[in-house]
């Protein structure tokens, strides 16, 4: 067993370190306060080549694993540019395309997916069917060639950026009536597809969208992969959330903490620094203690996936996500404690943080859906839902 990164991961990070070090806290609340995208930084990261570290070098990728990805993510997250839709485009959608995509529709999405120059958002939660996904009533039925897909979906992350989005519904047997689970990709222009922005009092330039779609009618082939394989892309795209997610949160728990140390080292009462005091200096330690603890998890999650172990990844991931959700309030919180009134300051950027730190206690899964996961799959408990 290894319990440190192999030298080709320390050297991406430093890179990626140094690229999203470049932006920094600034440009990202800057973009955000404006509404817009981080447009310069992720075209740049793609010409860099870290947003398809994760995908297959025949398709324009680095050959890599979620490992990588999720590395690149953490670093984008620890300068302060914490870039959610590396979480949807080639973690969840890049990977369900890399591994169940036909022949076609990995040509025509991959290599734009690893370039940035196409980005892919995910919808599968609805008004009705949050963290049950069984009760999706999104369905798409067969018409002549193709297919006609009508549904809602909501808080669906990066419409507005997006090329197409998957879309997790269920497919119509013809035969039997039955519905399985089934993955659509939907151009954002098709007719009949409606975005509507859900005003949001986080500071983010990744925006949430409810969709609408009625009638929208699709080709044959924006069914993803096989017809029966449904259900398996499905849990192969929320394993590398959950991982990247945790990544995201780990990584703004570290740029919180950053920022707390240094202005613990230099803020200056009764003669010495305020982090000299165990008052402060006891508490930050506690979270670094906890960062490292969900890093080191979240790193093991992904090891597991990128080993083929979808069943161990899908425990571990759950439990990364967990525990970088809870590192992350906690280090954020802290921060701001340290800090005092200077802490809600613009000019220290943790304000807005206050808010984004509560995400990662609730999506891309709650915190009690987690512990109701580990109770029974990791405990043997009987199921209480």
């Amino acid at each position: 067993m290894r319990f440190t990164e192999s030298d080709e991961r320390l050297a991406l990070r430093e890179a990626v370190r140094s690229f999203a070090s470049s932006y920094g806290g600034d440009y990202y609340r800057a973009k955000a306060r404006e509404g817009a995208y981080l447009t310069e930084l992720w075209a740049e990261a793609g010409k860099l080549g870290y947003l398809g570290v994760n995908l297959p070098e025949e398709f324009g990728g680095g050959g890599g694993g979620i490992g990588d990805l999720a590395a690149v993510l953490e670093e984008f997250s620890a300068a302060g540019c914490p870039t959610l839709m590396t979480v949807v485009s080639p973690a969840i959608c890049g990977t369900v395309l890399a591994r169940f995509g036909t022949p076609e529709q990995r040509r025509r999405w991959l290599p734009g997916i690893a370039s940035g120059e196409s980005i892919l958002a995910f919808a599968i939660t609805e008004p009705d069917a949050g963290s049950n996904a069984h009760n999706i009533t999104t369905t798409a039925r067969p018409d002549g060639d193709g297919w006609v897909l009508s549904g809602r979906k909501t808080f669906i992350s990066g419409v507005d950026v997006a090329d197409a989005v998957f879309v997790v519904g269920r497919m119509e047997d013809t035969a039997t009536g039955r519905l399985a689970p089934a993955l659509f990709m939907v151009p954002t222009d098709a007719p009949g597809f409606e975005a509507r922005r859900i005003e949001m009092d986080l500071v983010s330039p990744d925006h949430q969208f409810a969709l609408f779609m009625d009638g929208v009618r699709l080709p044959a082939d924006a069914l993803v992969g096989d017809p029966g394989s449904g259900l398996m892309q499905l849990f192969a795209g929320l394993n590398p959330e959950r991982i990247m997610a945790a990544s995201l949160a780990t990584g703004s728990a570290l740029h919180a903490l950053e920022r707390a140390v240094g202005y613990a080292s230099q803020r200056e009462v009764w003669g010495r620094p305020i982090g000299a005091h165990q008052g402060l200096s006891h508490p930050l330690a506690q979270v670094k203690v906890e960062v490292e603890l969900a890093r080191l998890m979240t790193q093991k999650a992904a090891a597991l996936y990128d080993a083929g172990d979808d069943a161990g990844a899908g425990e571990a991931a759950n439990m990364a996500k967990y525990a970088a959700g809870e590192a992350s309030a906690r280090a954020v919180d802290q921060a701001v404690q340290t800090l005092g009134g200077n802490g809600l300051a613009t000019e220290y950027g943790l304000g807005a943080a206050v808010t984004a730190s509560r995400l990662g206690r609730i999506a891309p899964v709650s915190r009690e859906m987690v512990l109701n996961y580990v109770a029974q799959h990791s405990l043997g408990l009987p199921k209480s839902y």
